[in-house]
Order: structure tokens, then sequence, then C-alpha cells
């Protein structure tokens, strides 16, 4: 089996499945999970007795959750070597156009790889809802690049976060979001007559503003551009979309953990093994 985990801000994601199996829309998962930082070692108990021959991870949470992860992962796997995905200048066919590739998030990278793959012909704008919103461009092969390319993006606090930052650090507004990641509530026209709802408006309006701008940019040398969407924010987002966005968008669950297959099936062996 081939185990595929994407070490977040806020949460791991972890997929397993069979190594012979190709990233093509739906992938077939054998089992898949999401644990908190808090909860990590219950992969102790999730991933128990699995016969597992590769591990490819993406870890953007640090050196401390580094280091509790590969003291779970040697404890069921000690054979394994923990193969660690990194950015860089370019993977594949996708050319990294950071001013320093390897200071791109590897779940970033991982992301543009997935979305790229899964769409090559497309200009691509790929957005991840998590604890911070990612809205980040790639371009296919054209008449004035021969190779595609991640041409770099935007971050900025994601729809929780922003929820929390508003109940905690202004005064007399109420909390619409608590940290346990309860819904924001629906809103049903932009100019609010409750607070609650004028936070949910501003907080998603200013989400969906950042996409458009995004968009927009694209749209300004590109006739067709697809809008690529995950996160575990994304089905907040969603119902707006429609009304939104002046393009086609598509919604993929665990976008980073597909990007780690693509860089599996192409890469037979990553160079860096995982510290910690």
């Amino acid at each position: 089996m081939l185990l595929l985990i994407d070490a977040g801000n806020t949460r791991v994601k972890w997929a397993l499945l069979q190594q012979q199996v190709a990233p093509v829309l739906p992938i077939a998962w054998s089992r898949s999970g999401s644990l908190s930082h808090e909860a990590l070692e219950q992969l102790q108990t999730d991933l128990d007795m699995v016969d597992v021959a590769r591990i490819v991870i993406s870890n953007v949470a640090g050196a401390a959750l580094a280091a509790r992860l590969k003291a779970v992962l040697l404890v069921l796997f000690p054979q394994v070597r923990l193969e660690l995905f990194r950015s860089s200048a370019q993977f594949a066919d996708l050319r990294n156009h950071y001013d320093a590739p390897e200071r791109l998030g590897s779940d970033r990278f991982a992301s543009a790889i997935a979305a790229h793959f899964l769409y090559p012909t497309l200009d691509l704008l790929v957005v991840t809802c998590g604890t911070a919103t990612t809205v980040d461009a790639v371009r296919a092969a054209n008449v004035n690049d021969v190779n595609p390319s991640f041409r770099g993006g935007m971050i900025l606090p994601g729809l929780q976060v922003m929820a929390l930052a508003l109940a905690n650090n202004t005064a007399q507004l109420p909390q619409i979001v608590d940290e346990t990641g309860a819904a924001i509530p629906n809103i049903e026209n932009v100019f609010a007559k409750n607070t609650e709802q004028a936070i949910a408006s501003g907080c998603i309006h200013a989400q969906l503003g950042a996409i458009q701008c995004g968009l927009a940019a694209m749209q300004q040398t590109s006739d067709a551009v697809l809008l690529v969407v995950s996160g575990g924010a994304a089905p907040y987002l969603a119902p707006y979309f429609a009304t939104s966005m002046s393009c086609k968008t598509v919604w993929i669950e665990n976008l980073v953990l597909t990007g780690l297959l693509v860089v599996s099936k192409l890469s037979p062996q990553l160079d860096v093994e995982m510290a910690g």
C-alpha cells in the first residue's frame, strides 16, 4: 500500500491506496482520514496492521509536528523510508516561478501539480480554503512559454480565522464560529440586517473578493480559466461561486493528497527523508 500524508496547519490528512492506482478522478482511496494535531497519535490505531510499502509526506506544520509524526510512523512502519516532498524549481514539466522556489509551501506546490496533471491544457486558478486561503495561478504551456508554470499567488486568513479574529479582537461583536469549527451561517443578502449575518457576509465576501481579484488578473491574458477549489471551508463558499465567478469551477477533495499521488507516480523515490 501507498500512504500519503498532508500535514497542514491545523490538521493531518492521510490516504491509503494500492500503489498501482492512477491519479484519475475520482481516486479510489482504500482508506483516508483527517486528524487534529492534538489527536495525531490516533494514527497508531488507524494504520495498525496495514501493509505499507511507501510513505510520501508534505509537511507545512513545522518541526515539532514533524517529530511527533515521525515517531508514530517509525513505530508502525520501522522499515519504510519517510519520503518528504518539498517545493523545487521544477517538477515534471511544471516550472515554479517563485522568487525562491524552495520557500513555496509544499502543500501549495502539490496542489498546483495535481491541478495541472488533471487539466494540463488549461490555465488554472487553484484555490485552497483551509486555515489560510491560498489563491494560486497555474499557466498552461503556450506560444510564449513552452513549459506550464506556477506563477505565484495570494495567501489570506481563512474563513474561520477571519471570523474568530473579529470576535476575539473587536469589542461587542458576537462570535459566530468557535474553535471547533462550528459553521459560519449562510447569508441571504450582502448587506445584512443583523450583526451575525454582517460578520458572515464580510468574511465570505472577503474570500470571494480575493478569488475574483485573482481570476480577473488571469483573464487579462487568458480566454478561459478553470477555477479548481479544495479545502475544508470550500463548501461554505461553493454556493456563492455560481453567481460571483465568471468561469467554470471544479471542486476536488484532498487536492494536496492528489498532488502527492501524482508525485509518487512520477518519482520512484524522493531525495529528501523527513527529519524529526
